[in-house]
């Protein structure tokens, strides 16, 4: 496909394999995320893949407006200058913090809703206006139920599985395509591989790896899908978890994750 993928959190695990897939396929690239030195790095990473492949990196800072419309900005250039439209979108980008809410401080609580959700409801609605036709946006099963100690993930990915089926109802007819991947857990950095590895037998059956998830999301943009679970065991926990009482669920997540505190990376 001769058109631009803009990625969001490309430096990341998970960003990293939506990138070196698509290029593996020789489609065109735009990279963002929050350091010009990842994003070059990986740039020269993919050009192995695909060696004269069109990649363009855009650092930005996810969480301000301003910068934001400056991607954009730089995207419809971009656009202009290769004559190439923009064809996708892919939230990726995320901040994964587990603590009370106590805990947090203002400036954690307008980090982790901006970058989970403000931005990727911005990024889409200002991607449409490129002439984007895919919307992918990555939440997590997470979402699916309340989670005490990590609420405000738990919210944020809920609200953007909320959006996303909303606005593929929206642009119903308009030749855009929306679809939202609710994963588990993804083995990427470090502290996410040991905290997979204390979940024992089941870190090991539901955990996926960033390529796997990766595939399977495309898979579900290409057989326009509104919503995904990620995983068989993921999809089996969905269904067995809607059999429990809602004030029982809270108490085993609060039991489970109150143990666990981690900020962002």
């Amino acid at each position: 496909m001769n058109a631009f993928n803009l990625i969001t959190g490309a430096t990341g695990g998970l960003g990293g394999e939506f990138a070196t897939l698509l290029a593996e396929k020789g489609e065109p690239l735009i990279l963002t995320g929050r350091s010009e030195e990842k994003l070059l790095a990986l740039k020269e990473r993919l050009l192995t893949v695909r060696d004269g492949l069109v990649i363009e990196t855009i650092a930005c800072d996810l969480c301000d407006s301003a910068d934001r419309m400056a991607l954009l900005q730089k995207v419809k250039n971009l656009c202009a200058t290769y004559s190439l439209p923009l064809y996708r979108l892919v939230n990726v980008a995320g901040a994964d913090i587990q603590k009370a809410l106590m805990k947090y401080t203002e400036e954690k609580i307008c980090f982790q809703c901006r970058v989970n959700f403000e931005s990727a409801v911005s990024l889409s609605r200002g991607a449409i206006e490129l002439g984007a036709k895919e919307i992918l946006n990555v939440s997590s099963v997470s979402g699916i139920y309340p989670m005490p100690y990590f609420a405000i993930y738990s919210a944020t990915k809920g609200a953007l599985t909320s959006f996303s089926l909303s606005l593929r109802e929206e642009m119903r007819g308009a030749g855009v395509r929306v679809t939202a991947i609710l994963p588990g857990a993804i083995p990427t950095r470090e502290d996410v591989k040991e905290q997979i590895k204390g979940q024992g037998l089941w870190g090991k059956i539901a955990a996926k790896s960033p390529r796997f998830v990766a595939e399977k999301a495309l898979k579900a943009v290409a057989k326009n899908k509104g919503k995904t679970v990620i995983g068989f065991a993921n999809k089996c926990m969905n269904i067995s978890t809607k059999l429990i009482p809602l004030p029982l669920m809270l108490k085993f997540i609060a039991w489970r994750w109150g143990r666990i505190s981690k900020d962002a990376f």
